[in-house]
């Protein structure tokens, strides 16, 4: 991992001169901007790496909704963005090479309409973790066993590559299950429906819970630890 820390932000804002000729540190697949009390992606930066970075790390920032610069780097396979201040309204750019992507620890509190921008944004995820926010729940934030569960199926039914969700392997049986669990009508499919319609249906199909019989049928359909 190449972190230009130091050398990038001597000034906080500007790089050293001494290494915009270094074709070594502009070769580099991986670069580091962490812990930059950065809000927006310097020029020079994208400029130099667009091409070359596949793994990105900008986590412990002050990034939020200003996330259009990532479609300038043309190869990018993984970010991290944990620690930053990405929320609900927060939308990616088209990056439909991304693979993996780490968002623990921002201010996401409702999966609707997250999820469903962040699929149209990066829709062949295999790795995603979303622990740390609110959306996400767990024992650690005031959610049951139950809100977990179907905070993952809701997930998966968006993401049907994921070969892990948070800190668990996503196994076939799981992604099944979440398919039937949340079958997408073709109300997302169809852009002329009026927003307040799409949001209304979705919210009821993510916020009802089961009736404990359903509960049952549930657990007995999946093999998650907790």
């Amino acid at each position: 991992m190449t972190c230009l820390g130091a050398l990038v932000f001597a000034d906080k804002h500007s790089r050293q001169s001494s290494t915009s000729g270094d074709s070594t540190k502009v070769q580099a697949d991986s670069l580091s901007l962490a812990y930059e009390d950065l809000f927006s992606m310097p020029y020079n930066i994208m400029q130099d790496y667009n091409l070359t970075v596949q793994h990105l790390d900008i986590s412990n920032n002050m990034f939020s909704r200003n996330l259009q610069f990532l479609s300038e780097f043309d190869n990018l396979r993984s970010v991290n963005l944990d620690h930053n201040k990405i929320d609900d309204i927060t939308t990616f750019p088209n990056m439909p090479n991304l693979e993996l992507l780490w968002l623990n620890h921002n201010c996401i509190k409702n999966l609707y309409p997250f999820i469903k921008n962040l699929h149209r944004s990066v829709p062949n995820l295999k790795y995603l973790s979303l622990m740390g926010n609110e959306a996400a729940p767990s024992y650690l934030n005031g959610g049951d066993f139950y809100d977990y569960l179907r905070y993952r199926m809701y997930v998966l039914s968006w993401f049907p590559h994921l070969v892990h969700l948070d800190d668990r392997i996503v196994n076939e049986q799981q992604l099944l299950q979440a398919k039937k669990l949340f079958r997408r009508s073709l109300i997302d499919d169809f852009a002329v429906v009026p927003e307040c319609i799409k949001d209304l249906h979705n919210k009821i199909a993510v916020y009802s819970k089961p009736l404990s019989s359903d509960k049952q049928r549930v657990l007995s359909r999946t093999n998650f630890i907790v």
